[in-house]
């Protein structure tokens, strides 16, 4: 095993009856700019995301698309994977639940609740969404007008009666009482946390965990015409991508419990009550944490397929270029709650932060240097007081990240960077280097290097958000790849005095907002 930390991060294994939105690119990225972060500050990472291909919805889809369920599946779970080649997520691992090695995962867990006492066999009758994949009771649902009943969703519930196994839910009420009472890190944002301790003590009901009204999905073992419930099946990924049900594997012992679940706030129930209650009739180690973010409206509108305004993160990424868009998402809303997608608000946020305060920083500190340095990093002088207070702030930054990191907060984090940003620019139009190189030219090279080592610092801490460039900062800057972890940061890693750089280029171009006409995201 590695000598490192390890840590293990997660997103909701995406269902595939729809084509990815900003709400899958948005969850996946939290992760990503997580793994990332992790990996720069030294820690052996798994990231995992993938698809979840099983249940009634996927199999009706299929049906409805003319094709085999497993056909439709191939479909819908390739353009997932493309998305994460486009958003650059560096994920270890991309499931998907019609794996064999899932399947067998999955059947040893529900065999291992079985023989734990916690799976007995009855009838189920009760209200179920297809959309939802979820049961509902008579209390949640509300009334439509023409009389259909409605989960909290909005989606319509259906009346269901059949043969099912169920597994004991109800025995685990306390228990998870106790757990959200002395781990309350455990379900995040608090606001979540007391949601989930609020639906649990109401009571709970013991949950149906298979169907015999369909075929897609992984079988009960020993039970024929049984097909395990959805939820059941796609939780259990996070337990599969480690080698389970072999305890025994590498990445089991390095990465099992996960660090952190990040999913959406409408399937937290499944993975702050449902999911640890399983972990717990099987006797395995709990994830430390789920962390459930919000929604995002379009132009102050909920989103949905019927208004037509979905937001497509291809389309984004072209309109804009990719490290803009993830910028945006992670910066612009406190990571946990509703937020609003606007092009205004997109195109003001990045020009303001990253062409104006970091790229434009970048830009003229570095052409300076290679106009007037002989195109090489200059040497510095004697520092003065607002020298060292610059690099301090700078220095200590990591320390101020780091924090927020571990607590998802990733507005919080960029919020701290882009704080120290302005004081570099602050800094610079105070010194005027612009102005020493007529009268002092050595402390113009001692005002230009201190920059150019916070713009150095800069880079290596946006690298989780802006990889691309990040990267093109510190090419620019000719910092050796070795050279870019967090382990660099702080006086450790100043830049080398004499280095050539090259003719800087911009690395945030400006962005422009489209007039009446043209076409709207």
């Amino acid at each position: 095993m590695s000598t490192r930390p390890s840590y293990y991060v997660t997103t909701p294994i995406y269902y595939v009856n729809d084509v990815p939105h900003i709400g899958h690119a948005y969850t996946t990225l939290a992760c990503d700019v997580l793994a990332r972060f992790k990996r720069l500050d030294g820690y052996d990472v798994m990231f995992l995301t993938g698809t979840d291909e099983h249940g009634q919805k996927v199999e009706k889809s299929a049906a409805g698309a003319g094709v085999d369920p497993q056909s439709f599946c191939d479909r819908v779970s390739a353009r997932f994977q493309a998305l994460a080649t486009a958003m650059n997520f560096s994920n270890d691992q991309f499931i998907r639940t019609t794996e064999d090695r899932h399947k067998r995962a999955v059947q040893h867990l529900w065999q291992r609740i079985a023989d734990a006492g916690y799976i007995y066999e009855s009838a189920y009758s009760g209200w179920y969404s297809v959309s939802d994949e979820a049961f509902y009771s008579e209390k949640e649902l509300t009334d439509r007008a023409d009389g259909t009943k409605v989960a909290p969703s909005g989606s319509t519930v259906e009346w269901v009666e059949e043969p099912s196994f169920f597994f004991k839910l109800s025995a685990f009420q306390d228990r998870l009482l106790e757990l959200y009472e002395t781990q309350p890190d455990f379900v995040m944002p608090s606001s979540r946390l007391n949601e989930v301790k609020s639906f649990v003590r109401g009571g709970l009901e013991d949950l149906s965990v298979s169907r015999t009204t369909f075929t897609w999905g992984v079988p009960v073992p020993g039970a024929d015409g049984h097909i395990m419930y959805v939820w059941i099946d796609a939780l259990t990924n996070y337990l599969t991508a480690t080698g389970y049900p072999d305890e025994g594997s590498k990445d089991y012992r390095t990465f099992w419990p996960a660090d952190v679940h990040m999913v959406g706030k409408d399937i937290l129930r499944f993975h702050a009550v449902y999911w640890p209650a399983f972990l717990m009739a099987a006797g395995l180690p709990l994830p430390r944490r789920v962390f459930a973010h919000g929604w995002w409206t379009n132009e102050g509108e909920k989103i949905s397929k019927s208004k037509g305004n979905v937001i497509d993160p291809f389309a984004l990424i072209d309109d804009f270029g990719l490290d803009p868009v993830r910028y945006f998402l992670l910066r612009e809303v406190p990571f946990g709650n509703d937020g609003d997608f606007s092009r205004a608000a997109f195109v003001n946020r990045c020009n303001a932060d990253l062409a104006n305060d970091l790229g434009n920083l970048a830009q003229r500190t570095l052409s300076m240097i290679h106009k007037n340095c002989n195109g090489a990093l200059p040497a510095p002088g004697d520092l003065t007081d607002a020298d060292r207070e610059l690099l301090d702030g700078v220095d200590g930054l990591l320390d101020i990240v780091r924090p927020h990191m571990d607590r998802q907060a990733f507005h919080k984090a960029l919020g701290a960077i882009w704080d120290q940003v302005g004081a570099a620019n602050t800094y610079i139009s105070e010194q005027a280097p612009w102005t020493l190189k007529k009268t002092d030219a050595e402390r113009m090279s001692t005002v230009l290097y201190v920059v150019a080592e916070t713009i150095r610092q800069f880079a290596i801490l946006a690298q989780p958000v802006t990889p691309d460039a990040a990267a093109a900062l510190l090419d620019l800057l000719d910092i050796d790849a070795g050279a870019r972890g967090f382990d660099a940061l702080g006086a450790g890693g100043r830049l080398a005095a004499g280095r050539p750089i090259v003719k800087p280029s911009g690395v945030f171009p400006r962005l422009e907002l489209e007039t009446d006409g043209e076409k709207n995201a």
